[in-house]
């Protein structure tokens, strides 16, 4: 029992980690495709080890299916909303962060957002 309950606590602390890199990132990084980037990946992984740390904890029981559901969820749905958000964002013009080095240089956007007319959506390649 001891050995469950140090095991579901590493997970636990592993996944407040990713958690916390999840939160600095939201806050430290300059732009919204960074940002969403950071958040996207480490809230993912950092839930998913918590989740998992509960599980182990929790041992054998109908509430351990219930959190590895959950679990399945977000593997699933995290993922999948961070996609839909950042393409979204680009496909309505919002620019690409450069440094202020750059922009003197250059003020134009590197990435032109992808027109209607241009679009593969509905389109099997």
């Amino acid at each position: 029992m001891i050995v469950q309950t140090v095991i579901a606590g590493m997970f636990i602390l592993g996944g407040l980690f990713f958690l916390t890199v999840s939160v600095t990132g939201l806050i430290r990084l300059p732009d919204f495709y960074s940002r969403n980037h950071a958040v996207g990946k480490s809230e993912t992984l950092g839930a998913m080890l918590v989740l998992c740390g509960l599980a182990i904890y929790n041992g054998l029981d109908i509430n351990t299916l219930k959190l590895l559901g959950i679990l399945l969820f977000i593997a699933l749905a995290n993922p999948t909303a961070t996609h839909i958000v950042a393409r979204a964002a680009y496909r309505n013009g919002l620019e690409l962060w450069v440094t202020p080095k750059r922009r003197s240089k250059d003020t134009s956007c590197p990435v032109e957002p992808e027109s209607p007319q241009n679009s593969t959506e509905g389109k099997r390649l």
